[in-house]
This record gives C-alpha cells, sequence and structure tokens, in this order.
C-alpha cells in the first residue's frame, strides 16, 4: 500500500511519501500553511508536491479527539476535517493515526473506504446558499414528501430553510407587477413539523447561531437514510451541550417521519426543557428572486391536541388542498404525557416538556409525525391520524426504512472500484432518486417527478422535459414507478388537448412547466438578476416536449413490452401528440417540404430570430428529427396491437385513417438545413447568424453559463448569435443510436458526409455555454460517441459534481438537478458500461474510464433480470432466464442463473 503521512500545524503542513507501507518515507515535504488562503488553496499545495506520485491512503498523524471525525484538526484558531477535504481533492481515504493503531492500517483503510463510499457528511458551519445547497443534499424522503436537511432547531432565514414538501401540492396565487397581474403556481411548502429544540434552566430557546454552536458534524447514511446532526454548544451562561438530532422518512408508511433528539449536559445538572413546534406560519422564501411574488399559500383551520399528541390542520388558499399534520414526543427518560406543557400559538401549536438533567447523561426524545393530505386516495382522517400516530415509533421508522433501502441498493446500486468519489456520488444520485420519487409507485398520488426532487422551490416544483432524462434509470429498476410517471402525463392529455385547441393546434400539446392540472404554468416575463428588468419569456415555445412524453412512453414501453400499457394509454398518447404535429407543419409547394414553426428547441438562449416580432424559430433539427422519429415509431408499434385495440385507441384520440396517411407524408419530407462539411442548423437560418467572441467574454465575466443574461445586460439579445445554453441540434444522438438517427436524417432526404458526426459535436461545443447542467451529460455521451474519451470523462465527471460542489453557484439550494442525478445513472452503465437497451436485445460494448477497475449493477429488460460485472478485460452477465445477448460484436445465449463469461479488447 502506498502512503502519505501528514501533519497539519499553524503555521506548515509535513507531508511524507511511503511507496509501500513498510518501508521508510522516500520523499517529505513541509509546506508553509497561508492563513490567509482558504483550507482548499492550501491544501491544493499538497495536491502539487505529490504530483507524479502515487497513494492509496492518507494517514492524518494529529487529529483531535472527537467521536463524529477523526480528521479533523485545529489550525490557526478553526478547525478543518481534513479527511473530507483531501478526500474530496486526492479521492482517497484519510485515517487517523488513532484508528491505524487500533484496528491496523489495512482494516483502518477498508472501513474508512465503506464509511465513505455510503455516506455524505458535511463539518462546520456554513452560511447563505453554501449551507442551502447542504440543506438540498442532506434532504430526507420518500417520493410523498421531502424535508430538507436543516437544522431542526431552525426557521427560515437568510442561512436556513427547513422546507416541508409534499408531492403534487401546488397553490397559485396572483400579484400585481408594474400593471401586470402575474399568476404563479408553486409547490407548497407546508407546515414545518420538524422543528425541536432545548432551553436550559427556562432560559431563551437555543436557535442556530455561530455564537453558540462550538462544531457540528451533519452525516447522511446513504444505506438507511438516516440523517445525524451532531453539535457542541456552549451557551452564553456557560451551560455546554452535545445535541445529536437524528431525522429519517418511512419508506413504507409514507405518510411518516421520526426524529431522535439526543441532548447530554456535559458541565451542569439542572433543569431541561424540550420544544417541539409544528409551526403552520411558513412561507415559500426559498428562491429570493421570486420574493416580488406573493409566497402566501397556507392557512390554518384548526389546532388540536391531547396528552403528548398535537395536531395542525389547513388549507392551501387556492387550490383547496387540505393537510393535516400529527405528532407524538416520547421519551424512555420521562412519562412525557404528564410533563408536557401545549401552547397555542397563532399560526402554530407547541409542545414543551420540562425536566430535570444530571451531568453526561444523554436524554433521548422522540418525534414522530404523521401527514395526511387530500391529494392522495384514502386521505386519512384525524382518527386515522391518531391510530397512525400511536403505531408510529422512531425504531419502527429505522426498521422499516432499512427494509426499503437494502432492497433497492440490491436492485439499484451501481457499484464502482478504483474511484471512491464516483462511487459515493453515484449513491448519493441513486439516494435522491428515490428520495424523490419513491412513493409514486403506489399509484395513490396524482403526481410527477419535479426537476428539482422535492428538495427546494426552484422552478416553483414544475415537472419539465426532464422527466426524459429520469426515466430510462427508473424503468430500468423501478418499471411499475416508470409507469406512473407517464400515468401523471396520462391524466393530464384532456389539458394537454385544450393548450392545443387555445394556440390554434389539434391533438395534444403539452405544457412546458406543468404542475397540479397539466396547464402551461410558463411565465411570460422573466427576471435578469443581472440587470433586474423583466424580460419577455417564450419559453413555453419548447414543443419539443411533447415529444419527450412520446419518447418516454416509447422507452417505458421498449423495455418493458407492457402491452396493457400501450393499449389502454399509451397509444392514445402517441396518436395525440402526433395529431398535433400534424396540425403544426406545412406544406411549401416550393421545396416539395415540410416546415415547423414557431418553436423552441432544448437550447433556450434562442427564442425568436433577430430584428422579428413573430416569437420562435423554424425547422429546429431537433424537433423535426423527433416528429420524423414519433410518426415512424406509431407505424411500427401499430403492427404491436390488434386492430380493435388500436382502433379504439384511435378514436379516443380522434385520430383518423387521411391524419394517418399525411403523417406518413411529412415523415419523409421534413426541412432540415444542412450545410456542406454536414454540420446540422440548429434551427433555419443559424448559419446566418454571427459568432460570438467567447474568449473575451470569458476573460471579463470568467462563468459565461448565463450568456444570455449577460448580452442581455450589455443591450445585446443571444437571439443574434450562434450561442446555446446547452445542446440542441445534436440531442437526438443522446436519445438513440447513431445507426437510428442517421436511418431517420437519410428517410428525410439528406446525405451526411464522412466524419459529420465529428464535425458536429466541435462546432457546436465551441458555441455551447453549459447553462444547463443537463448541457455536460448529452455532451459527455456525444464525445463517448466520437471516441473523445477524455473530454466525455470532464463533462461527465462536472455532472456527477454539479449538485455536490454547486458549481452554478447557489442553485443547488433551491433544490436538486434530479434529471442530471438520474442521467449520470444511465451513462455509468449505457455508456461506460456500454448496456445498450435500444434495440431487441441486449447489446454490450464497454468503455469504461481507464481509472475504474470494474463496474458492477442489474437491469431489469422485458421481463428479465440482468446482473452485469465488466473490467477492463471481461464481462460477466448472469440472467434469471435464457435470453439472447450481443457483447462486443458477437451473438450469445445465456443460460437461465448461469453466469457467461466474456473476454473483449477495450482498446
Amino acid at each position: 500500500m502506498q502512503l502519505i503521512k501528514l501533519r497539519i500545524e499553524n503555521d506548515a503542513m509535513d507531508i511524507a511519501y511511503y511507496p509501500t507501507a513498510n518501508e521508510p518515507a522516500t520523499t517529505r515535504y513541509a509546506i508553509a500553511y497561508n492563513p490567509d488562503q482558504s483550507i482548499n488553496d492550501n491544501l491544493e499545495n499538497i495536491k502539487v508536491r505529490l504530483a507524479g506520485l502515487k497513494f492509496d491512503a492518507a494517514i492524518l498523524e494529529n487529529g483531535l479527539d472527537y467521536s463524529f471525525s477523526d480528521t479533523i484538526v485545529g489550525v490557526n484558531y478553526d478547525r478543518i476535517d481534513v479527511g473530507l477535504a483531501l478526500t474530496n481533492l486526492l479521492n482517497i481515504p484519510v485515517v487517523s493515526r488513532a484508528a491505524v493503531d487500533r484496528d491496523g492500517l489495512i482494516a483502518a483503510v477498508k472501513a474508512k473506504k465503506t464509511y465513505l463510499k455510503w455516506h455524505l457528511d458535511y463539518y462546520g458551519k456554513y452560511e447563505g446558499v453554501r449551507n442551502n445547497g447542504q440543506e438540498a443534499m442532506l434532504t430526507v424522503g420518500n417520493g410523498y414528501f421531502g424535508l430538507r436537511g436543516a437544522y431542526v432547531e431552525s426557521r427560515a432565514d437568510k442561512n436556513n430553510y427547513p422546507g416541508t414538501y409534499v408531492a403534487g401540492i401546488f397553490d397559485q396565487e396572483t400579484t400585481k407587477i408594474k400593471d401586470h397581474d402575474v399568476v404563479n403556481e408553486d409547490l407548497v411548502n407546508l407546515p414545518n413539523a420538524q422543528y425541536m429544540t432545548f432551553s436550559v434552566d427556562n432560559q431563551e430557546p437555543f436557535t442556530i447561531n455561530d455564537r453558540d454552536i462550538q462544531d457540528v458534524y451533519r452525516s447522511l447514511d446513504l444505506k438507511t437514510g438516516i440523517l445525524t446532526t451532531t453539535m457542541l454548544v456552549q451557551l452564553q451562561s456557560g451551560h455546554r451541550l452535545q445535541i445529536q438530532s437524528q431525522k429519517l422518512a418511512n419508506m413504507q408508511a409514507w405518510h411518516r417521519f421520526s426524529i431522535r433528539y439526543q441532548v447530554t449536559p456535559l458541565n451542569f445538572s439542572g433543569s431541561l426543557q424540550i420544544i417541539s413546534e409544528i409551526d403552520g406560519s411558513v412561507v415559500n422564501s426559498n428562491v429570493s428572486r421570486y420574493n416580488v411574488f406573493d409566497q402566501h399559500h397556507l392557512q390554518l383551520l384548526g389546532l388540536e391536541s391531547c396528552a403528548n399528541t398535537m395536531f395542525l390542520a389547513g388549507q392551501t388558499k387556492t387550490s383547496k388542498i387540505n393537510y393535516t399534520f400529527g405528532a407524538k414526543l416520547t421519551s424512555p427518560d420521562c412519562n412525557t404525557s404528564d410533563l408536557i406543557e401545549l401552547k397555542h400559538q397563532p399560526q402554530g401549536i407547541q409542545q414543551v416538556l420540562s425536566l430535570a438533567v444530571q451531568a453526561n447523561q444523554t436524554y433521548t426524545f422522540d418525534k414522530d409525525v404523521v401527514i395526511a393530505t387530500s391529494n392522495v386516495a384514502n386521505d386519512a382522517s384525524l382518527t386515522q391520524m391518531t391510530t397512525a400516530l400511536a403505531q408510529t415509533s422512531f425504531d419502527d421508522t429505522v426498521k422499516t426504512s432499512r427494509d426499503y433501502w437494502d432492497q433497492t441498493w440490491q436492485d439499484a446500486d451501481i457499484k464502482i472500484r478504483g474511484d471512491l468519489t464516483s462511487q459515493r456520488l453515484t449513491r448519493v444520485n441513486i439516494y435522491h432518486s428515490f428520495v424523490s420519487t419513491a412513493a409514486l409507485e403506489s399509484g395513490q398520488l396524482d403526481a410527477s417527478a419535479g426537476a428539482r426532487g422535492l428538495h427546494g422551490e426552484a422552478y416553483r416544483g414544475h415537472v419539465f422535459w426532464d422527466e426524459m432524462f429520469m426515466l430510462p434509470f427508473f424503468t430500468l429498476h423501478r418499471p411499475e414507478l416508470a409507469k406512473q410517471l407517464l400515468l401523471y402525463r396520462y391524466r393530464r392529455l384532456p389539458a394537454a388537448r385544450e393548450n392545443a385547441k387555445a394556440a390554434g393546434f389539434a391533438g395534444a400539446m403539452y405544457p412546458w412547466q406543468s404542475a397540479q392540472k397539466g396547464d402551461e404554468q410558463s411565465q411570460f416575463t422573466h427576471l435578469n438578476p443581472i440587470t433586474q428588468a423583466w424580460d419577455p419569456d417564450n419559453s413555453r415555445l419548447q414543443r419539443h416536449v411533447s415529444l419527450d412524453i412520446a419518447y418516454d412512453v416509447w422507452t417505458y414501453y421498449h423495455t418493458t413490452l407492457d402491452r396493457d400499457f400501450l393499449a389502454k394509454y399509451g397509444m392514445e398518447m402517441l396518436l395525440s401528440v402526433a395529431e398535433f404535429w400534424i396540425s403544426k407543419a406545412t406544406y411549401d409547394d416550393t421545396t416539395g417540404r415540410y416546415s415547423i414553426a414557431g418553436v423552441m428547441g432544448p437550447d433556450e438562449f434562442h427564442e425568436n430570430y433577430p430584428n422579428h416580432q413573430t416569437p420562435g424559430l423554424k425547422n429546429n433539427a431537433y424537433t423535426n428529427i423527433m416528429v420524423a422519429w414519433l410518426f415512424d415509431t406509431i407505424a411500427q408499434l401499430r403492427d404491436q396491437l390488434d386492430n380493435a385495440t388500436y382502433q379504439k385507441a384511435a378514436a379516443a384520440a380522434n385520430f383518423n385513417t387521411d391524419l394517418a396517411n399525411k403523417m406518413a407524408d411529412i415523415s419523409h419530407k421534413l426541412t432540415l438545413e444542412i450545410n456542406n462539411s454536414g454540420i446540422i442548423a440548429q434551427f433555419e437560418g443559424y448559419f446566418n447568424l454571427p459568432t460570438l467572441d467567447f474568449q473575451a467574454y470569458r476573460q471579463k465575466f470568467g462563468n459565461i453559463s448565463r450568456m444570455d443574461r449577460i448580452l442581455k445586460a450589455e443591450g445585446k439579445t443571444p437571439d443574434a448569435y450562434q450561442v446555446a445554453k446547452q445542446a440542441d441540434a445534436l440531442m437526438a444522438f443522446y436519445n438513440f443510436d447513431v445507426p437510428t438517427v442517421q436511418k431517420l436524417i437519410k428517410q428525410l432526404g439528406y446525405t451526411l458526409p464522412k466524419e459529420y458526426l465529428t464535425h458536429n459535436i466541435q462546432y457546436y461545443l465551441e458555441r455551447t455555454t453549459h447553462g444547463s447542467t443537463l448541457s455536460r451529460i448529452v455532451y459527455a455521451v456525444l464525445n463517448q460517441l466520437d471516441e473523445n474519451y477524455d473530454q466525455a470523462w470532464s463533462l461527465f465527471s462536472e455532472a456527477l459534481f454539479s449538485d455536490y460542489y454547486d458549481i452554478q453557484g447557489g442553485t443547488t439550494a433551491e433544490g436538486i438537478h434530479l434529471g442530471v442525478m438520474c442521467a449520470t445513472l444511465l451513462l455509468e452503465t449505457r455508456n461506460f458500461g456500454g448496456v445498450s437497451v435500444l434495440s431487441q436485445q441486449l447489446q454490450v460494448n464497454p468503455q469504461l474510464p481507464e481509472h475504474w477497475q470494474s463496474l458492477k449493477f442489474k437491469h431489469t429488460f422485458r421481463g428479465t433480470h440482468y446482473t452485469f460485472v465488466i473490467n477492463h478485460e471481461k464481462i460477466t452477465v448472469t440472467a434469471d432466464q435464457k435470453q439472447p445477448i450481443t457483447i462486443a460484436g458477437k451473438n450469445y445465449q445465456l443460460q437461465a442463473k448461469k453466469p457467461l463469461t466474456v473476454a473483449y479488447d477495450h482498446n
């Protein structure tokens, strides 16, 4: 084992390099510690000095004695968890000298590796968006609700935001802005039932503040879903305490969550008060730029209390969704029913428990919460909630949630050897994927997965095209969950038809932003945070969302062969969407082709042509290619259904023979613009736009990801330049394999030269600012297809780390990016693992990153469960049924439950 040993003092960092653990150090460095630099800048000096050396682990020689971490050091009157910092920097485990002396080097390193792969930890006190981002990353939930990972002692302020969100609970409010009535529909921040705190000797209750908190460590156990926060507190009165809270959502009885609050007086005996509250006065204030709007969505209906239980009932103001929160406070250390004092507040209810405590003894208090809402089938009455509370305990919540997560990790885990950081963040993404959606699988919730999960209020909790990046992962691991996401769209098919009719078209036009009812929730104006000006917002013209939903329908059916779904729901959705595009396509006698105008592509920077008053663009390449694909796909899927079943779906969609004939004609005659180099124009007229001096803007602004805002602040418009927020013209190559896209383009009557894909990728990469994290995912796949593996890895890793490092400068504080999280998981298995489900049988062509030693994962494809173990030399596949499979271009026959190992050339 190759090691570094380090000691960090106030003024120096001493590092020794050991090429083997049993031999003396061959290299030593003494690096000055600069107190004027950040810890990351100081540790970067270690990385620079060790460049070129290989090491497997680090030993910290002078860690402080803490129960929650043994790699904390004190430097210049501050404390730093060097273990967490160096693991992020060097991608190695860091163990303490104490752990090595106690357990031995090999055991200590193995234990730390295992811990790091399953935990998301933060040490220290942070403020503003940095702390808010950590709250989002530490969210616990179960798809019915999400609880931001805020301190349970916190209330919403500039540094803390203990939001509570229930899937599908939206509310509309109207605000007058510059003589305009602006309507916003928000995912509602519901009453805060997380709140717990303490006081000593009936002093003021403890609040989250820098003055009293000496140390704080937060650790999310991904294996169990338990968030543990440990604080060392010294009050101004001199009282010292250790406070530990554990919070988790019940993953099976998903109306419930539990908190265990443990208080240890460290230097006193006396009187301790525990305060538990349900606060109904909360508002939506997680996104500061929304604060100009009315964000008050709750109205109180009633409060009740009995012994150690309390209830708060209310209703959303305009959507009239009822909600009831019930909480129970218990303790093994006292009879809470006899000691609790209940306090009714104007918008909430509070319990105060007082008891005598002794120094150095830990006192435990459990708060169990039940949430009921009227948007769920079989909504619980107050009597049922009382019964549910009586049946709920912290230990039961732990047990049921462990059972759920055990099964989930068994089915959906992706195991990576050789890359500690990628392994941990992959599991973080898997965790949040199910935290955002798990309860939807029940079919009792009329909701879908919002683009920002149940983790914050960005995008107002709306449902976007991001489903397209989520659904493939869920289909391979939880097909019923994927089906429920699609049924959310099916139930809003009547609204999509109304949307199309209102815009003057036939068929179904799904909204760019969907919420409760499926009507369009996109704004007509957008606040530019640079200029503080309200600019027109035409984002609703991203009509491709209907094509993305059609793609989701096909993905689900193709992967599961669920003919019942196709017959009852899927075909009607596809035909309804097709009818919309037929009505939107116009024929040009001069060219003999059809055009589609008045749309936007995924790019989002381009809303219309410069100096044109009419919004929208003509012949967006992604849109037209996907329309051609949809029309072909409907023709193919029709053969999967008997005629009577198809005719029933066609009747429901009002889709007749004339439309079918026109659909076939359009699918061969849609317009694309392609130049002599084979570059596919993002939209008609794109090549006529001037290029932009990206280098000059980078030198001036640094981060130019939101180039649209920068240009508008200069009095310019992105409409006038060849600049893109994210992948657009080449998106179809992300959705399908290259031969499929080439076939569609050829079918439209266009011929592409050799090396066209390389030219297109280079062309558009130079013009893309990656203002959306989804852009990095798409371009990572494109570069992988083009065998540009280094750039593919760079873009993938940025996407994988994007929420953890909050690379967009504060957006994680407003909720995680769920589409990106799910898309990284698919990329790992589909592109790095090489397992493609796009054909009629699985095809495997691995392209593992060089430093990944192996990759292990499972897939469910067409009812067969597969397990893959892939390294750089061989592939081992096990299936529970006899199935054909193609590996590295050769066909094989899998026998049920018998592993097949195939060697392959990975060069």
